[in-house]
């Protein structure tokens, strides 16, 4: 039997479904899973091993952290936070702000030239290019080199040409960070399935706009992971800016770009180091801590912004 439709007249509205009360027939619960796994005992054992290295990993991030917090929070104080340092207030302002000057001139370095690299490699040049594997080899040694051999390469090169400055410093970070904001990046363009680009071509899209509108919003999660992991590695380096930035912590204000100048974690190591001002390290660990949390929160933020906009 079938509905028919008098012109003029208006159909009869279906009811309406509650999309809330549809449950997926392919959502397992964690019963389910068990006894999946209970068939197979190898794929058990696997379950577990990984529970147990997911357990392992975020307890020992949560005791360091309850650690730091235990050992820091009683001791931070109004006059750590004071404009001026003195050997009164041992000020971790000055510090504080070389921290983001650096931070902020390597990231406008790296960044750019570390996504465009990654594009290069990934878009334009074929696979089997001797010019991409060989980026690709030295990215990924540079990856694995210890901070204090950039610290002394920074120390020979930019030291020889600025002097001992956070100028010096931060083109000493950026090197560090650019291999790993390039491959980061290389990856998550990788992961981006053809599909998405074969389908903007078909609509009559170039190259550039497939790119820039598609290609990019579709890595951005991957992108803005490297840059996190780039820029935590900067407000935590400590060995490389020694040789580079320097390390007075006795400025009395912040050092501008061609002035020696220390950093959070070189003036935490250094009040650790000198063993009388243990207390105003621990508080300086936290607000590093802090620090690092901010500007990775407000880095994540930025990127799913960007990633909703496109």
């Amino acid at each position: 039997m079938t509905n028919t439709i008098v012109i003029g007249q208006e159909p009869e509205k279906q009811p309406e479904v509650d999309v809330s009360k549809i449950v997926p027939i392919n959502r397992q619960s964690f019963a389910d899973k068990l006894r999946a796994y209970s068939k197979k005992p190898f794929s058990m054992i696997l379950m577990l091993l990984v529970m147990l290295a997911a357990i392992i990993t975020a307890a020992i991030v949560f005791w360091i952290l309850i650690h730091t917090l235990i050992q820091g929070v009683p001791h931070l104080n109004l006059k750590m936070f004071s404009w001026t340092w003195t050997s009164e207030n041992l000020s971790l302002m000055p510090a504080l702000i070389n921290t983001l000057i650096i931070a902020g001139i390597a990231l406008v370095i790296a960044v750019p030239i570390g996504v465009f690299a990654a594009i290069f490699m990934v878009e334009y040049a074929k696979s089997t290019n001797i010019f991409v594997k060989i980026v690709r080899m030295a990215a990924e040694t540079l990856s694995g080199i210890p901070s204090i051999v950039f610290g002394i390469f920074g120390n020979i090169f930019f030291v020889g040409m600025f002097g001992y400055c956070l100028l010096s410093g931060a083109f000493t970070v950026t090197l560090m960070i650019l291999p790993l904001i390039m491959r980061t990046t290389e990856e998550a363009l990788l992961a981006v399935p053809d599909s998405f680009r074969e389908g903007s071509y078909a609509l009559g899209a170039g190259k550039l706009r497939t790119i820039f509108v598609i290609i990019l919003p579709s890595a951005m999660s991957g992108i803005i992971s490297g840059i996190i992991l780039g820029l935590g590695r900067v407000v935590g380096e400590t060995a490389a800016l020694i040789y580079s930035a320097g390390s007075p912590i006795n400025a009395a204000h912040a050092s501008g770009l061609m002035t020696s100048g220390c950093t959070l974690s070189v003036f935490l190591y250094s009040l650790m180091s000198e063993g009388e001002h243990v207390h105003e390290a621990w508080a300086t660990a936290v607000v590093l801590i802090v620090l690092v949390v901010i500007i990775n929160g407000a880095a994540e933020f930025v990127g799913n912004k960007l990633k909703k906009e496109y």
